[in-house]
C-alpha cells in the first residue's frame, strides 16, 4: 500500500466520507451513502470554521478514512483549550491493519502542535472493539457520556 497522507477533505471527497460514515455497524442505522442538501449544509459548515478540521486519510488516491478534529476552548483545567475527535471511520477492508492507530497518533500529535491540555472522545457503548483501540491508545474511561436526540 502507498503511504497514508493525512489532509483537509474538500467537497469532492463527501461521496466517500458519507460511503466510510454508513459502512459501519451503527452507522448504516443513521447515515445514508447519497449526498442531500443536509449533508452538504454540514459539510460547509464544518469546512468553514476555523475551530473543526474534516481530515481523510489517503493512500494511493483512495480515501481510507476520516475523522473530525474540533478544538474547544474552555475555562476549565486553566483555560486549557481540548480537541474532541469524533467520527472516526476506516473503510472496512483496511482494519485491522494500523491505519485507526496512524489516524489517531496523528490527531493527537496536531492537538499537542496546537498546545491542548486534553484530547476527548466519545465511543458508543455498543462498540468493544473501540473501547478497547481506545484504551490501548492511553484513553481512559473517566467519564459517563450522555445525549440527547432532538
Amino acid at each position: 500500500m502507498s503511504e497514508v497522507i493525512f489532509r483537509d477533505a474538500v467537497r469532492a471527497d463527501l461521496p466517500a466520507i458519507l460511503d466510510l460514515l454508513a459502512d459501519d455497524m451503527l452507522g448504516r442505522t443513521r447515515d445514508v451513502g447519497e449526498v442531500d442538501a443536509r449533508y452538504e449544509k454540514a459539510f460547509a459548515e464544518i469546512t468553514a470554521d476555523p475551530r473543526n478540521q474534516l481530515v481523510v486519510a489517503e493512500a494511493g488516491g483512495e480515501l481510507l478514512g476520516c475523522m473530525q478534529l474540533t478544538y474547544i476552548p474552555g475555562l476549565g483545567r486553566h483555560g486549557t483549550e481540548r480537541q474532541l475527535i469524533e467520527s472516526v471511520r476506516v473503510r472496512s477492508d483496511q482494519r485491522g491493519r494500523g491505519l485507526g492507530r496512524q489516524m489517531m497518533t496523528w490527531a493527537i500529535d496536531q492537538a499537542r502542535q496546537r498546545g491542548c491540555g486534553l484530547v476527548q472522545l466519545t465511543t458508543d457503548k455498543a462498540r468493544h472493539d473501540a473501547h478497547r483501540f481506545y484504551l490501548g491508545l492511553g484513553f481512559v474511561a473517566s467519564h459517563e457520556g450522555m445525549k440527547l436526540s432532538l
